[in-house]
């Protein structure tokens, strides 16, 4: 499987992540089959040494376990926070934003007869179709979308999606990524297309102190073990309070009815929990539109 020029690299690290928890990590909440084989083999070696609880003694494969290793800690209440207000509020048709390799379509039974769309960026889609050739099953409805040219409303409805009936949007792992006038015009353009009755469920970053310096920090890890650090082409651009994500959508007819940190949900769960810093900065809130 050859990689795409492009592709989001944070998208395999979230995979491999949700890979490595796959019935080891509160099974009893988590579960995803459809992370590892969405992976190149070359991508499964970490994934496999995490399970295994080995961590390799070579200073490049080792920053790959840790990188690894931390991921999975946050993917499992991240995953089981949004999966729980998706079964919440069944809904006719299902929106993935910036879904990278995300596997609900698949293995989620609740949306069985659900039409699901994925929207993302091309380069990302066109590895994902690729790598989802190992998935059975009924795939979603592709969306490539470039955000900074196209009408996300208008792309969606040329693929099926129906603007007059409720959508569950999924956005997650996503907003760091966008700038804050990005954010603010994607929720205008989801209201634009959100019938009464509409949910989304966005996760987003904290600001905290010391985080430009962690960044720092972590290139100059990956840079020690010759590799660049998945920030460097893929960095964040923006952090909200709760507060201000609440307000934001507001503005735009969706009030918040749910709204998580990540590392409450850990410890509600519970899960083992090392990285307390980075679970506390990641929040899911989940708005209503009526």
């Amino acid at each position: 499987m050859a990689e795409i020029a492009g592709a989001s690299r944070t998208a395999v690290l979230v995979c491999q992540g949700r890979a490595a928890a796959h019935d080891l990590v509160a099974p009893d909440r988590f579960a995803d089959p459809t992370a590892l084989p969405l992976l190149r083999e070359d991508e499964r070696v970490p994934v496999r040494l995490v399970r295994d609880g080995r961590a390799p003694k070579e200073w490049r494969a080792r920053v790959e376990f840790e990188t690894v290793k931390a991921i999975t800690e946050l993917m499992v209440p991240r995953t089981v926070a949004i999966d729980d207000a998706v079964r919440a509020r069944p809904l006719p048709q299902v929106v993935i934003l910036g879904a990278g390799l995300d596997g609900r379509a698949w293995r989620m039974p609740e949306l069985a007869g659900t039409a699901v769309f994925e929207v993302d960026q091309p380069a990302s889609q066109a590895d994902k179709r690729a790598r989802a050739a190992a998935l059975t099953g009924a795939p979603p409805a592709y969306v490539p979308v470039d955000f900074r040219t196209d009408d996300l409303s208008a792309k969606l409805a040329a693929a099926g999606h129906a603007g007059d009936r409720p959508t569950t949007w999924i956005w997650e792992g996503v907003v760091p990524y966008l700038t804050p006038a990005e954010v603010e015009a994607t929720v205008g353009a989801l209201a634009a297309c959100s019938a009464p009755g509409s949910r989304l469920v966005v996760n987003f970053q904290l600001p905290v102190p010391f985080l430009k310096l962690g960044f720092l920090v972590a290139r100059a890890v990956s840079r020690s073990a010759g590799r660049s650090s998945v920030f460097a082409r893929e960095p964040w651009r923006s952090t909200w309070t709760p507060k201000a994500m609440a307000d934001l959508l507001a503005r735009h007819g969706y009030t918040v009815v749910a709204d998580q940190n990540m590392l409450d949900t850990a410890e509600g769960m519970p899960v083992p929990v090392q990285h307390r810093r980075s679970l506390a900065q990641s929040q899911v809130q989940v708005a209503d539109r009526d």
